[in-house]
């Protein structure tokens, strides 16, 4: 076979020149400006991203794994309170729980989705022994969890809810925006997101003004009024004007662009087969952040993949509860989906500035390999 030209797993530098140009206009404002922190760009921002979800208040932060921290602190998550999450999501949540000293209780996911579902969230609440403060939903790979359902089991119980909506932002179910059925909702502005930042940034959003104001007096050092602290878990948290401007070109963009990425995904999805199963499907209730493959041989098949000059990632190779921390040893806990999926899965590009001869190339390995 001769080299075939390379197909990046993902390449930002792609962004359309409108685009582009409007980022430099941007930007350029905001220098001639001399407001660099938490000035006009920044509260406009909020406003519009709010909107965007329909929800009351958006609270900017510096970055996704922040606003996941912030959110459990808002609901009350403190040293020893348990989180229940999945652990096949990257560790994020993981990590902000870890921060507030949380005690993290793990879910099983859905085999074919890889979601948590209402039905292993109840499984997790029966084997523990005490109630947990909080449920983290994270709607993983761009597709909503099935979160009204596992937010009327928590709220049965008093739990609160906080979807991660990093990976989903933009989409929705029956109308209502991801992030909008929980108590208060986190996403990422990283550059490789749906709607991504030129650097990092992040975001909570809720409809609970109480919440929205926690968070909002954390962001910044705790305080209630300047130099005046008033909350023990504050920090420096503050996304910049810069990152608000550039956000708030991208924003009014994000939907078209996922319309595209749905696109590509059903492009995969039609070229999948029992050997090569693409994981969820293309809808309003999801984004097509990722597209991911499950195969039984899974490096002999990224093998084959990069033989034909695409690029491939694993999302996620190492389950949470098998994760090493060194202040302690991976759990003895059996979650058999979660595990099966770390050891199978991988993903292949989708990001909207693929070419269709690209696209195409694609599906013609994902239909040789799955053919076999």
């Amino acid at each position: 076979m001769n080299s075939p030209e390379k197909i990046p797993f993902n390449d930002l530098s792609r962004a359309p020149k409108e685009i582009r140009d409007e980022i430099n206009a941007a930007i350029a404002k905001v220098i001639a400006s001399g407001w660099y922190v938490m000035g006009p760009e920044h509260a406009a921002f909020e406003q519009e991203l709010a909107d965007f979800v329909d929800a009351r208040e958006a609270v900017l932060l510096g970055n996704g794994t922040d606003a996941l921290e912030l959110a459990l602190a808002a609901v009350g998550v403190a040293n020893g309170d348990g989180v229940v999450t999945v652990a096949n999501a990257g560790g994020y949540t993981t990590v902000a729980a870890r921060l507030l000293g949380a005690r993290l209780e793990y879910s099983d996911v859905d085999p074919i989705s890889l979601q948590m579902t209402a039905a292993t969230f109840g499984e997790t609440l029966k084997r523990l022994g005490t109630k947990p403060k909080a449920v983290v939903v994270t709607h993983l790979f761009g597709t909503m969890a099935p979160v009204e359902q596992i937010a009327g089991i928590a709220r049965g119980q008093g739990i609160a809810v906080v979807e991660d909506c990093a990976q989903a932002l933009g989409a929705r179910d029956g109308g209502k925006a991801a992030g909008t059925f929980g108590d208060i909702a986190t996403t990422s502005f990283y550059p490789t997101k749906n709607l991504g930042a030129l650097g990092d940034g992040g975001a909570v959003f809720t409809n609970n003004s109480e919440l929205a104001d926690s968070v909002r007096k954390m962001r910044q050092y705790g305080w209630g009024t300047k130099y005046r602290i008033v909350h023990d878990h504050g920090r420096n948290s503050r996304m910049d004007e810069l990152q608000a401007a550039i956000l708030r070109v991208k924003l009014p963009h994000l939907d078209s662009y996922n319309e595209r990425r749905r696109h590509i995904h059903e492009r995969y999805e039609q070229a999948g087969s029992m050997n090569l199963r693409v994981v969820g499907t293309a809808s309003e209730s999801s984004i097509s952040h990722l597209a991911v493959l499950a195969s039984t041989d899974r490096d002999e098949v990224r093998a084959k993949f990069t033989e034909w000059g695409i690029g491939t990632d694993v999302h996620y190779p190492v389950p949470d509860h098998l994760q090493q921390f060194p202040s302690r040893p991976p759990e003895r806990l059996s979650l058999p989906a979660t595990e099966q999926a770390a050891k199978t899965i991988f993903s292949v590009p989708i990001f909207p500035e693929l070419t269709d001869s690209e696209v195409d190339r694609i599906c013609v390995v994902i239909q040789h390999i799955g053919g076999q």
